[in-house]
């Protein structure tokens, strides 16, 4: 028999289904009220609790120096606004009250508006709020310019301002700014941002922008309490830090070098690079890039140096002589004699010039000694003689010894050679090939080399034939560790013949000691310099050559010290017309490069300038004897004191060729009273050394220098 008693259950468990069923009922009922009848309302409160995920930017990478100062890292910077739809505006009386306060410490903080611009400018952001309540103006610029945090702390510290970002309205836009702490130095090959939209331009900001930039997080924005809390859910990752191979001093010796020449009267260039490479890694120290832009001023606006493609001139005699040496159509010794008459050569009915034709040319000369004075005819003879048959032998040539080596380099912008090829078939003039196309091409024309290029195969030829590819960044750090590392590149192993290189390495070293490039030697006999001078006439901007004043290209490229290559260096001037002088003006700013990185490397011991017959035992100069023992223990000296010093106690002591101090002190010590005439050691003193003190006894002490 059942112990629950149904007449009794049955109602309660009636009831609470009832109940049950009224509850379900009402809140069906307000879930279906609140869908419609209070549709909007809810609508409404739903847009201003909801906050989409955005995204939060990582700090971007530093870029460092070889030896790790940075040339370029990240520092925050902030655009300030205000939403005038934040809670303190729904009273105004609270912002008219401190307008005035407010424009006038914006006055002061930014003195290019005045304080009533401000005024205006703010209030019209206000009227677009009471008017139409527009959306722009709870972003509405308070400063139309980016500020730096201190900048931002002065502003946030202002009357009205400093009530909170949710009461105030007053807010910020944080950004990523590029800070350069060297300035200009290298910039075009570090790199510049676009400010506004923190973008890379140019350089290796461009280049290893993806590694620099990071990766964005993601943050919720979810109101709790009234306030809005910031929630991660994807952290944001930094961007790695490059190290360059760039040496900041050598950087600023360069800049500054060529500097100096290009603002000279009698030079006064329009653009100027000077590249300095490491021969054994190829590692690019020094990279200039100047361009006039105007009154006189000059500022790194291109990267001319691996985009600038122009005729190189008489640096490009190197690699035509070097592919007939190689080739051995011509004697290893250079020994081959070239009849260069006096200075004018018909060449297929073209004229060839030397430099120095009006003065009766260089007549019988031989291979080296055309490189030494650079001769156009001697170099174009060789070439026409034994490649005229089969110029496409020589184009082969040229590319075997890397002068037209695409360098495949990491930076946007680079262009790599024009080498023609042999081509009596098309209709273009410009790519035809004519007789006259060889000789013209053996001494610089006809091809389109940039500078780095021309540094890199002088770099090979320094190498013993090695040509290494010009590294700019050696590694990856993040947070302070190796994720990646760049090795040297060998982009050839050999560019000729072992004995080849040695007899041009050679040569060059005589072009600096006895030819036309003697101004690039260095002006103490401490190292040798080895290169070549380049003066070539380049076309305008229209392609023609003799449109007005007469365009050069002024160059020397080398390496020092000539008898263990350590450095190769370019250095190249475009001016307008006369004096126009590779070696004269390009070579001078070489030497000073090359004086200037040799002076830094040259480090001395005290042994290596001592001199074997000096006497290395010091000896304590006149003076307390006392203190120059007690000095010369503490030291761990053996030395020696001044003889005649030693006074009986009770006597009056020698001073004399003391200075002024010391031999004061000695009297007075001894309670005699010291008259100092005149200046510099002592001379005489008026009571003699040896004699008995007496007290009170006074001692005239003259002095002089």
């Amino acid at each position: 028999m059942s112990k629950f008693k149904n007449e009794k259950v049955i109602p309660r468990y009636m009831a609470i289904v009832v109940m049950l069923t009224v509850v379900g009922l009402a809140i069906i009922g307000k879930a279906l009220y609140i869908m419609t009848a209070e549709k909007d309302y809810w609508t409404v409160v739903q847009e201003k609790l909801k906050h989409d995920s955005i995204p939060v930017k990582p700090n971007r990478g530093n870029i460092l120096s070889c030896d790790g100062q940075l040339m370029a890292s990240s520092i925050p910077e902030y655009r300030i606004f205000m939403d005038f739809q934040a809670s303190a505006f729904e009273s105004d009386s609270l912002w008219l009250s401190k307008l005035d306060s407010i424009c006038i410490g914006l006055h002061e903080i930014f003195p290019e508006m005045t304080a009533e611009e401000f005024r205006l400018h703010l209030e019209e952001g206000r009227h677009k709020v009471l008017k139409s309540g527009a959306k722009g103006s709870r972003h509405w610029p308070v400063w139309k310019r980016r500020i730096n945090y201190n900048t931002y702390a002065e502003v946030k510290k202002l009357p009205f301002f400093n009530m909170g970002k949710y009461k105030s309205g007053f807010h910020c836009e944080e950004f990523n700014a590029r800070n350069r702490p060297f300035g200009s130095l290298a910039q075009r090959t570090v790199g510049v941002m676009f400010g506004e939209i923190d973008s890379a331009r140019c350089g290796l900001e461009l280049s290893f922008d993806s590694l620099l930039r990071g990766q964005n997080g993601l943050v919720h924005r979810q109101k709790v309490l009234n306030k809005v809390m910031n929630i991660t859910e994807v952290p944001p990752i930094d961007g790695a830090d490059i190290v360059t191979t760039i040496d900041v001093t050598m950087q600023d010796l360069a800049e500054r070098a060529l500097l100096e020449e290009m603002k000279l009267p009698d030079v006064n260039a329009d653009l100027g690079v000077a590249i300095v490479m490491e021969v054994a890694t190829g590692d690019v120290k020094a990279i200039v890039n100047m361009a006039k832009v105007g009154d006189g001023q000059y500022a790194e606006a291109i990267n001319s140096a691996i985009s600038y493609r122009c005729e190189p001139g008489s640096v490009f005699k190197v690699a035509s002589l070097l592919v007939a040496l190689d080739d051995g159509v011509i004697p290893g010794d250079t020994s081959y004699v070239i009849h260069t008459g006096s200075g004018v050569m018909e060449m297929h009915g073209r004229f060839m010039k030397d430099h120095n034709w009006r003065r009766g040319g260089y007549q019988d000369i031989n291979v080296a000694r055309t490189l030494e004075v650079s001769s156009n005819i001697g170099t174009s003879y060789v070439i026409d003689k034994f490649y005229g048959g089969h110029p496409e032998k020589y184009v082969e040539g040229l590319r075997r010894v890397g002068i037209g080596e695409d360098l495949k380099l990491p930076l946007v912008g680079y262009r790599r050679p024009l080498i023609r090829d042999v081509d009596t078939k098309t209709t273009d003039r410009s790519k035809y090939w004519s007789k006259t196309t060889l000789p013209w091409m053996s001494i610089g024309y006809e091809t389109q080399i940039a500078p780095i290029n021309t540094v890199t195969f002088y770099n090979a030829i320094a190498n013993n034939g090695r040509m290494m590819q010009p590294r700019f960044v050696t590694k990856l750090v993040k947070d302070g560790e190796t994720i990646r590392e760049f090795p040297p590149v060998v982009l050839k192993e050999r560019i000729a013949k072992p004995e080849t290189i040695t007899m041009m390495q050679t040569v060059l070293e005589h072009v600096v000691s006895q030819g036309l490039g003697r101004k690039a030697g260095p002006r103490s006999k401490a190292f040798k310099v080895a290169g070549k001078t380049g003066t070539a006439q380049i076309a305008d901007e229209h392609g023609g050559y003799h449109s007005g004043v007469t365009r050069y290209w002024l160059s020397f490229a080398g390496f020092f010290p000539a008898d263990a290559p350590k450095y190769s260096c370019i250095v190249c001037i475009r001016k307008r017309g006369l004096p126009a002088s590779g070696g004269g003006m390009s070579g001078v700013v070489f030497r000073q490069i090359a004086e200037g990185i040799m002076a830094q490397s040259v480090k001395r011991l005290a042994s290596d300038v001592r001199d074997s017959t000096s006497n290395l035992t010091p000896a304590a100069k006149v003076g307390s004897e006392e203190a120059a023992t007690y000095v010369m223990n503490s030291l761990g000296v053996k030395g020696t004191t001044s003889p005649g010093r030693t006074t009986a106690k009770g006597t009056v002591p020698d001073v004399t060729g003391m200075g002024a101090r010391d031999a004061v002190y000695e009297l007075e010590r001894r309670g005699i009273k010291v008259m100092v005439y005149g200046r510099g050691k002592v001379k005489s003193q008026s009571l003699p050394a040896g004699k008995p003190i007496v007290a009170g006894a006074l001692c005239e002490l003259r002095l002089d220098i």
